[in-house]
């Protein structure tokens, strides 16, 4: 049997979890790198997944904290479908991608694993990167350190688009 080693899980699976929203980031900046926050506008922002389907996994929040997409203005809509299209320009460029699954899971049920705050969930793909692994072994293999995928798409963030940093 081969083993595949994930040290960094037992953190997660051990490890206290927030009482806290982990989508209700602070107004600071202070903590965005250690939050993997990669771009931030007047009413959501990027962040990276930290438990990703593959490298380069986005998300778009709200920084309101709500579940029901119906609850949002007109204006967090929008600029949060231009946080999308700057995500997955800046996505396609860093990455080069085949295509570029985008979803929303609204409730438990649907299949969200933090269904009390709204978020989109962006993931690059590429032929063939459904392998054995994830097939059979039912295991995802993450060719690259979070951290090390932040620093690199983290400044073509910086005013790739209208959207960020306002």
């Amino acid at each position: 049997m081969d083993v595949l080693w994930a040290p960094w899980r037992m953190n997660y699976i051990l490890g206290p979890k927030p009482d806290a929203c982990v989508f209700c980031i602070p107004e600071h900046t202070g903590e965005d790198r250690e939050r993997l926050v990669l771009a931030r506008a007047r009413h959501c922002y990027v962040i990276m997944n930290k438990f990703p389907y593959n490298s380069g996994h986005l998300m778009i929040c709200p920084y309101r904290h709500t579940s029901c997409l119906t609850d949002l203005s007109p204006e967090e809509s929008t600029e949060m479908m231009a946080a999308m299209q700057a995500a997955t320009a800046v996505m396609k460029d860093a990455f080069r991608p085949h295509g570029v699954n985008i979803g929303l899971n609204l409730g438990e049920a649907a299949g969200s694993g933090i269904a009390a705050h709204l978020h989109f969930q962006l993931v690059p793909r590429w032929n063939g990167d459904n392998s054995f692994m994830a097939v059979f072994g039912q295991t995802h293999v993450i060719p690259e350190l979070l951290l090390d995928t932040y620093d690199r798409i983290k400044p073509r963030f910086d005013g790739a688009a209208p959207f960020c940093n306002i």
